[in-house]
């Protein structure tokens, strides 16, 4: 139900200077005739506004009882009214009053995401509200604010950055909203830029720690395998070592004048198999090695090598066997 200009001071001055239940939250004389007199002046200029009274919870969690004043903004000709809600603080004029745009859940009256000026539970903040100054600022002139800046960057639907007018054509305030609202626009498009960034970077870097996983398992595997190639060199050269020794004491002329299969001679029958049997078991490692190669360069097939693999074991486990027993018998 509406009420007209008269029934709002009415109840302005009722619940500022008369005594009842509902214990305003205001205790300055001076300060009620201050509320009273901007509420007269909104209501001459904005009759959509009309008073109430609510409870209001402070962040800190602190209760009081404040005067209100509700209505719709009409900013622009084709854009949807703004309801808006203007809490009076207990220490007004001295402290901002609270401004809230009311999302009342429709589609055409929902609070788009990130606006410049209104946060989602409707808090809204302008350089009008941050700048206020008491004896220079009043209800009137910030409703004027707001709807300036809501005509170019509504708080329901996304209306872009707008174009500035010349700076003579706009009042300090103004121009502090607009750049606010241009400042605001660059940040979320330079965070939108930086978060596809840090999500390219992160994949570069998921991969760049695969590559260097697979680059630390091939290192460990080539160190192994460098390991048992020194491991096996070293076997030659002992083995090379002995058979320099070997050459110092026998007759060069020997040597030299002998096919190298005469040069080593077993003292008995059991010497010569041994030294046949050795010769067999280190041909077979041979061979086995070159097999062990021939399937990680993939010259090799798996089920080949596994056959050769078990046909060389079983031979040189026999020859193996056959030298334990010859040293058995021989012990």
């Amino acid at each position: 139900m509406s009420i007209s200009f008269d029934d709002s001071i009415r109840f302005i001055e009722d619940a500022l200077f008369c005594t009842s239940p509902l214990a305003l939250s205001y205790s300055d004389p001076d300060q009620k005739w201050i509320i009273r007199e901007h509420f007269i002046s909104i209501f001459q200029d904005f009759p959509s506004f009309k008073p109430s009274i609510g409870t209001f919870t402070h962040n800190d969690g602190t209760e009081v009882t404040l005067l209100t004043a509700n209505g719709e903004l009409c900013v622009s000709k084709n854009a949807p009214f703004v309801p808006l809600t203007i809490w009076i603080h207990e220490l007004y004029p001295q402290i901002a009053p609270m401004v809230y745009v009311v999302d009342s859940g429709n589609s055409m009256h929902h609070i788009y995401h990130d606006h410049p000026f209104v946060k989602s539970s409707g808090a809204t903040t302008s350089s009008y509200l941050e700048n206020w100054l008491f004896h220079k600022c009043n209800l009137s002139d910030l409703v004027r604010n707001l709807i300036k800046l809501f005509s170019y960057n509504h708080p329901f639907y996304y209306s872009g950055v707008p174009k500035c007018d010349h700076p003579s054509m706009v009042s300090k305030t103004e121009a502090m909203d607009r750049l606010t609202c241009t400042i605001f626009y660059d940040m979320e498009a330079i965070m939108a830029k930086n978060e596809e960034e840090i999500m390219s970077l992160s994949t570069l870097h998921s991969e760049l720690e695969r590559r260097g996983e697979a680059m630390e398992t091939g290192i460990s595997e080539l160190e192994l395998e460098k390991k048992c190639l020194c491991d096996r060199t070293k076997k030659l050269d002992d083995g090379r070592d002995r058979l320099l020794n070997w050459l110092q004491f026998n007759d060069e002329k020997y040597v030299v004048n002998c096919e190298i299969d005469d040069i080593f001679e077993g003292l008995d029958k059991k010497s010569s198999l041994l030294i046949d049997l050795g010769a067999n078991d280190l041909a077979i490692e041979d061979l086995m090695y070159v097999l062990d190669k021939a399937v990680e360069q993939g010259v090799v097939g798996f089920e080949v090598y596994i056959k050769q693999v078990r046909i060389l074991a079983r031979e040189q486990f026999f020859c193996r066997a056959k030298v334990n027993k010859i040293q058995r018998e021989t012990n």
